[in-house]
């Protein structure tokens, strides 16, 4: 068990090699004997191998500063030269907080000290929370000598980082501090040692593995970093143009499978999917009811039919609950619609096929009932035990949705259903970017630059009318450490998390850069030739349960632009909530319309065009469009049931026209739509 008072360190290796063959490593045993010889304060709790790549880096990097139990001080080593390859300062940089050039100065001027290709290293040093961060070279005496320069100062560093009072620190002056560390200002500056400051690595795994992207790294486009500043950022965007299609076969490929869970039988299970099949633990009826008002009958015994004539009514049934008197041969009963058959009938003669023959000395009851035919047979107008649903029978099977209307609940609470297990619907949180949006609500005049939030409440709306749990996040400034702030807080409390906004190339849209580099998601592709709604982004996230097991997240960042925003939530996001739900088919329904007028196409794209779709009185179904399609013309989508999929290609198509529909909602039934 580690000792609480030692200070915790990891060391990280950044080594192509090292990773395919951790024998190879020479660094871990020659630092940890380093910290060893150095002071007894440290405890060496992690080690770990990554391949030199800037999501992988950053990934170990943020297991050990962002988790519940942190380490003081992480050494990372390798990928500090020039090679193509070294990208180890370029990942820490984006995660630090705080840079320590102190730090790398106190290293370099030691190795300076010995030899000039020191001036060949990229170190890096600074604050990620309560943590600091150090990297060092690849080569075991390299990265030796550059640690040993400023390990003793290292402690003051790590308690000042955790939080500890600086006048207290300070109180004995500077030569009580260097006193304390067993150091004075020329000790630090070199080493009677030799560096080798090559930059190839041989590295030993200590068994300790972080998360481990499965597709090659060379193969996935890179977000702008935004610490480059707006002249470094792509001039276009690196991720490559998906059609349609595709992008939707990503989204079922990387959407989480649903996921089991026991439900109460109430209204709150609507638009679930069975996860298993339901037996019924009981037949309905469950008892011999009558299907008509009328009254019940007993046959004489050896009698294939009941004769006419006039009988004593002895008896009355209801629909409610208790057993009446056994019915005698020569009685009838008088019984009403699903009422229960008195022990002993045999069958229900309607009341169109009787007549009155006596009343009680009051009038208020028939004492005798005449019965006008002989054409009942046994069993007529009985709904006998379990004939609508036998006991132990199959009513709903695994994969069936629990619909809106209603039917399958209704069959669950016939058969007394308590609980049944279905598909986990997810929770959807839906989140607004920008600084110059403000709340629909809110009662002033905009000032200028300024715009109202109109996604956020439509989003919500749709996911709500699409029957899922729908937390509205509020709107979160686009400066990259309050995106990845609440990016965080969103992705503890949602299963799929909906942005607007950021997702351009722009020097603000960062949404991007801050799901790839600081959430350490992957980004499943970032544009999709469509219009409008190009931008539209797809990601993962993995991050930690409230069971501590790994879960997958996922995130969709729309366009800012309302119809984009709309389009896209209708195309790729429900898509995804129906699969992580169980729900078939995926997505809206399709249909095949006439187009009712000329519609031009975008010569580039295809387009998922506003539209009316209604039924003509010879059953057909026609379109047309709602009129203007820019996309942040939120006008467009008053009145419309459908998006009108259209090709690209130059020119128009002609009224008459054919072309595929996704349906938003009813179908109008007028040809004036």
């Amino acid at each position: 068990m580690a000792d609480r008072n030692k200070l915790r360190a990891g060391i990280l290796i950044v080594s192509d090699t090292a990773t395919k063959d951790p024998s190879t490593d020479r660094t871990i045993p020659l630092l940890k004997e380093l910290f060893r010889s150095v002071s007894s304060q440290w405890d060496i709790a992690e080690t770990l191998i990554v391949p030199d790549n800037v999501l992988e880096i950053q990934r170990a990097v943020r297991l050990w500063t962002d988790g519940e139990v942190v380490m003081n001080l992480v050494v990372t080593s390798g990928g500090t030269g020039f090679a193509l390859k070294d990208q180890t300062p370029e990942a820490l940089s984006f995660l630090i907080h705080k840079h320590a050039p102190g730090l790398v100065h106190g290293m370099l001027s030691s190795s300076l000290a010995i030899t000039p290709f020191a001036m060949m290293s990229r170190p890096v040093a600074g604050v990620r929370n309560k943590t600091i961060i150090l990297s060092v070279p690849g080569s075991p005496k390299g990265a030796k000598e550059n640690l040993e320069a400023v390990l003793k100062l290292l402690p003051h560093a790590c308690i000042q980082a955790q939080g500890e009072d600086s006048r207290s620190l300070h109180a004995g002056g500077i030569e009580k501090l260097e006193k304390d560390a067993g150091v004075r200002l020329p000790e630090t500056k070199g080493s009677s040692e030799q560096p080798s400051h090559c930059h190839h690595h041989g590295h030993h795994h200590h068994g300790h593995h972080g998360p481990r992207a499965h597709t090659n790294p060379k193969d996935r486009p890179t977000s702008n970093d935004p610490s480059a500043g707006p002249t470094r950022r792509a001039r276009s965007s690196p991720y490559p143009m998906l059609s349609v299609p595709d992008a939707l076969a990503l989204v079922a490929e990387h959407t989480p499978p649903p996921v089991k869970t026991i439900r109460a039988v109430d209204p709150s299970i609507l638009g679930h999917v069975l996860a298993s099949d339901i037996q019924s633990n009981e037949p309905v009826p469950a008892f011999r009811a009558s299907i008509v008002d009328g009254y019940a009958v007993r046959f004489p015994k050896g009698q294939p039919k009941f004769s006419t004539g006039t009988y004593p009514v002895a008896l009355v049934s209801h629909a409610a609950k208790g057993q009446g008197r056994v019915l005698n041969e020569g009685e009838i009963a008088r019984i009403t619609t699903g009422a229960p058959l008195p022990s002993g009938a045999d069958a229900v003669v309607m009341v169109e096929d009787t007549a009155v023959a006596a009343v009680t000395d009051d009038g208020k009851e028939e004492k005798d009932v005449e019965i006008l035919t002989d054409e009942i047979k046994k069993g007529e107008n009985v709904r006998e035990v379990g004939s609508d649903v036998s006991q132990g029978s199959t009513i709903l099977k695994s994969g069936e949705q629990i619909s809106m209307v209603g039917g399958e609940f209704g069959l669950l609470v016939s058969v007394g259903a308590k609980e049944v297990e279905v598909y986990r619907k997810p929770i959807v949180g839906v989140m607004s970017t920008g600084d110059e949006i403000i709340d629909f609500d809110e009662a002033r005049q905009l000032e200028l630059g300024e715009v109202r939030d109109t996604n956020r409440p439509i989003l919500l709306t749709s996911v709500k009318a699409n029957g899922f749990e729908a937390v509205d996040l509020g709107i979160v400034s686009d400066k990259i450490h309050a995106l990845e702030e609440n990016l965080r807080l969103a992705l503890r409390q949602c299963d799929v998390l909906i942005t607007t906004g950021g997702v351009s190339m722009g020097e603000l849209d960062l949404l991007k850069p801050t799901i790839e580099r600081s959430l350490g998601g992957t980004i499943h592709f970032g544009r999709v030739n469509m219009k409008p709604g190009k931008p539209t982004t797809f990601a993962t996230v993995t991050v930690k349960g409230d069971d501590g097991e790994r879960v997958r997240k996922v995130i969709f960042s729309l366009p800012g632009n309302p119809a984009s925003a709309v389009v896209a939530f209708n195309l790729f996001v429900l898509p995804s909530l129906h699969h992580a739900s169980g729900i078939h088919p995926l997505g809206l329904p399709r249909v095949n319309v006439r187009l009712d007028e000329e519609v031009k196409m975008d010569p580039t794209r295809p387009e998922y065009c506003r539209g009316i779709v209604f039924a003509e009185s010879d059953g057909l179904l026609r379109a047309v469009s709602t009129g203007g399609q820019r996309s942040s013309k939120i006008g467009s989508f008053k009145g419309a049931n459908a998006f009108l999929c259209l090709p690209a290609g130059s020119g128009v198509l002609k009224k008459g026209d054919n072309v595929e529909a996704l349906l938003l909602g009813r179908i109008l039934n007028t040809s004036n739509p």
